[in-house]
């Protein structure tokens, strides 16, 4: 019996060692990735070529144990970020035409880029009732686009409800870089400041 016990730890230690290894994690890095070219289409830019990334680094000690593991090695979980799915390209295409309008109440400071991914009105100082009221309109639309945008691309990736404000958050990051100079964006504390490269 003790005999049976020891066989069979053994047997459970080396099919341990021998498992594949899926690491699974929040692809901040690819969503980023996502969330610059989708800024980039909205702002009328043309998105950059990008080169593949390698693929992760193994330590040696995991190498050793894939050499001696009769089922091979570690898996990495791939991620591609789907952008395309129908629901995305109408939110990107809404917010495209969308973007021309926004812009001059960029240029005046009437509108800033929040740290959570949507639109703040700054002031309205300066602009007529119905300028105020078009104002109001423009951006309540951007954010539901936005707050829309960020949950599809949750849904379309199969990353669970709870990653929206990550998600948000890497978005934010995303349309700060992209601002133009002068125009108001918040800082992650909180705090406003015009952009100034």
């Amino acid at each position: 019996m003790r005999k049976s016990i020891q066989f069979a730890s053994i047997v459970a230690l080396v099919l341990t060692l021998a498992c594949v290894t899926v690491n699974v994690y929040f692809p901040a890095a690819e969503v980023q990735h996502a969330a610059d070219k989708i800024v980039e289409e909205v702002h009328g830019k043309q998105p950059e070529a990008t080169t593949p990334e390698a693929a992760p680094k193994e330590s040696m000690l995991r190498r050793m144990l894939e050499g001696i593991s009769p089922f091979g090695g570690v898996a990495y979980a791939q991620v591609d970020i789907n952008i395309s799915t129908p629901n995305i390209r109408a939110l990107k295409e809404s917010m495209k035409q969308r973007f021309d309008s926004l812009r001059s109440l960029y240029d005046k400071g009437i509108i800033g880029e929040t740290n959570d991914g949507l639109l703040s009105i700054r002031t309205l100082e300066g602009l007529d009732l119905k300028d105020k009221a078009d104002a109001n309109k423009l951006v309540k639309a951007e954010n539901a686009d936005r707050e829309n945008l960020y949950m599809e691309i949750a849904k379309a990736n199969d990353l669970p409800p709870d990653t929206v404000p990550q998600i948000k958050e890497l978005f934010a990051n995303s349309w700060r870089k992209d601002a133009k100079k002068g125009w108001w964006i918040q800082k992650g504390n909180g705090e406003w400041e015009r952009k100034d490269s």
